[in-house]
C-alpha cells in the first residue's frame, strides 16, 4: 500500500467514526421507534442512498461483474451470506443500544474492537508494528484488562462488537469486491429482512402519521448510514489492518461523549482507569498517522 492510500484511509476512517458517533445520538430523534424499527428503517433507507452512490461513482460493470462472480462461485455467495449477517447483527446492535441505557457498552466493544483488529493483523495477515502502534496496543491491554478485574466480565453487547467485526472484515478482504458495490449489494440482502420486520411490527403505522419522520428524520438516518459504511468500509480495503484496527479508537472516544453529554448516561470513577489508557492508545494512534501523513505528504512533494 502506498502512502496516498493509506493517508486517503485515515481520513475516510476518521470521517466515519464522526458519524457513527453522530448517528448514535440521533436514534433519540426517532422516538418512539425502537432498536429493531430503526435498524429495518435504516436498512429500507439506506439502500435508494447506497444505489445512488453506486450511480454516481460509476460501479455498474463492476456490480455486473461481482453478480456473474458469485453466479459462478458457491462458496463466495456463502462468504457473502455469512457477511451480510455479521452487519445486520452489528448495524442492529449500535441502534438497539442507546434507546436501552447500554450505549457504555457497546462503546466498550469499540475500545476492545481495534485491539482484536490489530491481532489479527499481526498474526492472521502477519503486519508490522512500530514503536507507536505497539505502545497503543500496551495502553489498550491496560485499559481492558482493568475492566475485565473490575467487572469480572464482559457484557454481551460489548462481546458482539469486539468478536463479530473481525470475521466481517476477513471474509469481506477475501470477497475482494469493490467497496461501493459490496456495501450495495448487503443492503439489498437485507432489505427482505427488513421488510418483514417492519410488517410485523406494524412499524409502518407509525410512521405514516409522523410526516416528519418519512419526509427528513428516516431519509437522514439513510444518508448517513450510506456516508459513514461507505467511508468504514473504503478505509478498511486502503489501511493495513493493524492501522486499521488502532484507528478505531477514535470512534468509541466520541460515542462515549455521546453517551455521557448527550444521551444521560453516566460514567463510574473506577471505569476511568479503564477509559484514561485507552485515550493515551488514542493520542498514540493519533501521533502515528501524522506521521504517516507527513510522510505522504514529503513522497508526494519529493514527485514533483
Amino acid at each position: 500500500m502506498n502512502q496516498h492510500e493509506i493517508g486517503r484511509g485515515i481520513s475516510l476512517s476518521i470521517g466515519a467514526s464522526m458519524l457513527f458517533a453522530l448517528m448514535s445520538g440521533y436514534t433519540r430523534l426517532l422516538a418512539p421507534l425502537d432498536g429493531l424499527d430503526i435498524f429495518a428503517w435504516r436498512v429500507v433507507w439506506t439502500l435508494p442512498a447506497a444505489l445512488a452512490l453506486l450511480v454516481l461513482r460509476q460501479r455498474l460493470p463492476q456490480a455486473r461483474a461481482l453478480l456473474c462472480r458469485l453466479a459462478r462461485e458457491p462458496l463466495t455467495c456463502v462468504a457473502l451470506l455469512v457477511v451480510v449477517a455479521l452487519l445486520g447483527v452489528q448495524l442492529w446492535i449500535f441502534l438497539w443500544a442507546p434507546l436501552h441505557g447500554r450505549a457504555l457498552e457497546v462503546s466498550l466493544g469499540y475500545f476492545l474492537l481495534p485491539l482484536t483488529m490489530v491481532l489479527v493483523g499481526r498474526f492472521y495477515y502477519h503486519e508490522r508494528l512500530d514503536l507507536f502502534q505497539w505502545l497503543a496496543v500496551a495502553c489498550a491491554v491496560i485499559g481492558v484488562l482493568h475492566e475485565l478485574w473490575l467487572t469480572r466480565s464482559f457484557a454481551w453487547p460489548t462481546l458482539v462488537v469486539a468478536l463479530g467485526y473481525p470475521p466481517y472484515f476477513i471474509l469481506r478482504r477475501k470477497i475482494n469486491a469493490d467497496p461501493v458495490v459490496a456495501f450495495a449489494l448487503e443492503m439489498a440482502l437485507l432489505l427482505p429482512v427488513a421488510v418483514v420486520m417492519l410488517y410485523a411490527r406494524d412499524s409502518w403505522s407509525v410512521v405514516a402519521h409522523r410526516p416528519d419522520m418519512w419526509l427528513f428524520l428516516l431519509p437522514g438516518l439513510g444518508m448517513l448510514s450510506t456516508v459513514a459504511l461507505g467511508a468504514y468500509q473504503g478505509a478498511s480495503r486502503l489501511l493495513p489492518m493493524a492501522l486499521f484496527g488502532i484507528l478505531g479508537y477514535v470512534e468509541p472516544v466520541l460515542l462515549v461523549g455521546v453517551a455521557i453529554v448527550f444521551l444521560g448516561e453516566s460514567m463510574a470513577p473506577g471505569q476511568l482507569a479503564t477509559y484514561i489508557p485507552i485515550w493515551c492508545a488514542v493520542l498514540l494512534t493519533a501521533l502515528h498517522s501524522v506521521r504517516l501523513l507527513r510522510k505522504e505528504r514529503a513522497a508526494k512533494y519529493s514527485r514533483v
